[in-house]
């Protein structure tokens, strides 16, 4: 089974490439199923065919689902969120209050990706891709599994253990709830879902840019911070390339230069991930026709199912009060190593080849103190006091 995730800034086509995908995917023989996790759903928009909370069928092999993530809550958790209403009730908070109050934080968008992972491991679809919200909420949604975990064990400020050696009380107090085994439950599913979404042989995750230095920014942010959680980045899309036959007058030569600019940005600031590319269309790309097309387009003989890369985009590990981040550069010949940091980014520069990054807060915080460049890799060590950064010649 794959589980794979797009991401990327709103409105950058991240639903059309997705459902592109998925129908290349069933159109190779794999029972697929598109989904979206975004409140604002348009992904039966994309797909031309209305669709439900539970998979709809489209073709022979291909489903669409918009999952409604309230409806999720009172199905599957309604015991324990009504739990949490009434115990707030009785410490004096109104009706309403309490029941938007015991919606633990990160709740909703857990139980979106518990159903998702639920679809997988009924084994009733070869591949599931999903249409995320935009980058910020996604990696919200994608962290929810830790906060999840550390919030649930401190309600009423027990943790696992103590919830274990409490449940014979409450039920005598409140016989009829059940809300510790619910709770329990839920943290079990939560810490098999972290699993899931980590392993490379199941999950994977592509960002959708534009040739947009905005977009492209805010892919660069996502990246790392998929990259900080462990989560296994495999691949980059893309969208809307003016191509070279629509040029015509002054306005579109322009603008097919500054996207040249910044596609030649994209494959160097994502490297060594693989960069699958789609055309601007003179039309709306809607209905499993039009998407079958740009299924072809981005992935050709290619099946889209499979893991494009392998091994983490960066690495950062705590040593003592200091932290080394290592860039795997495999491709970069051996030379002097300079780096320029301001704030959040920090620009690399190895012989000829140059890179700018988004540092996650616990680096942007810090000041670069050393960096070399080694066997393919280069290693930047953050230190805790301001000292200027050293560069080194390197020997293969």
């Amino acid at each position: 089974m794959r589980l794979i995730l797009y991401l990327g800034k709103g409105g950058v086509g991240k639903t059309t490439t997705t459902a592109a995908t998925a129908m290349r995917a069933a159109e190779l023989g794999y029972r697929t199923l598109v989904v979206s996790t975004d409140v604002a759903h348009s992904l039966a928009d994309a797909v031309d065919h209305p669709l439900g909370p539970q998979p709809t069928q489209l073709t022979d092999r291909l489903w669409g689902q918009e999952i409604n993530v309230l409806d999720e809550v009172r199905q599957h958790w309604g015991e324990l969120r009504n739990y949490l209403a009434g115990l707030l009730r009785r410490r004096g908070v109104d009706e309403v209050a309490s029941e938007e109050l015991a919606i633990i934080p990160g709740m909703e968008e857990v139980v979106s990706l518990l159903h998702i992972r639920r679809q997988a491991r009924d084994g009733n679809f070869d591949a599931v891709f999903v249409d995320a919200a935009p980058t910020g909420e996604t990696i919200r949604l994608l962290t929810m599994p830790e906060t999840f975990q550390w919030y649930a064990a401190r309600i009423m400020d027990w943790d696992p253990a103590m919830l274990s050696v409490a449940k014979p009380l409450v039920r005598t107090l409140i016989p009829a709830t059940n809300m510790f085994e619910t709770l329990q439950k839920l943290t079990k599913g939560v810490e098999a879902l972290r699993a899931t979404l980590t392993d490379p042989d199941i999950s994977s995750y592509r960002l959708v840019v534009n040739a947009e230095r905005i977009v492209i920014k805010e892919a660069q942010r996502a990246s790392t911070y998929l990259s900080l959680f462990g989560y296994p980045v495999d691949g980059v899309v893309l969208n809307r390339v003016l191509p070279q036959n629509a040029v015509e007058g002054a306005f579109t030569q322009q603008l097919h230069d500054m996207q040249a600019t910044y596609r030649q940005q994209v494959y160097d600031l994502f490297a060594p991930l693989p960069i699958w590319e789609a055309p601007h269309y003179p039309h709306d790309v809607t209905g499993l026709e039009r998407l079958s097309a740009v299924g072809q387009a981005l992935f050709g003989d290619q099946d889209p199912t499979q893991v494009f890369h392998r091994g983490l985009t960066q690495e950062i590990v705590k040593e003592d009060d200091e932290y080394l981040l290592r860039l795997p550069l495999p491709h970069v010949e051996i030379g002097k190593v300079s780096i320029t940091k301001r704030g959040d980014e920090m620009f690399i520069s190895i012989g000829n080849f140059k890179r700018d990054m988004i540092l996650p807060m616990t680096l942007a915080e810090r000041p670069a103190k050393r960096a070399v460049f080694k066997n393919g890799v280069l290693e930047v060590r953050f230190g805790t006091s301001e000292t200027s950064v050293k560069t080194e010649e390197v020997a293969s």
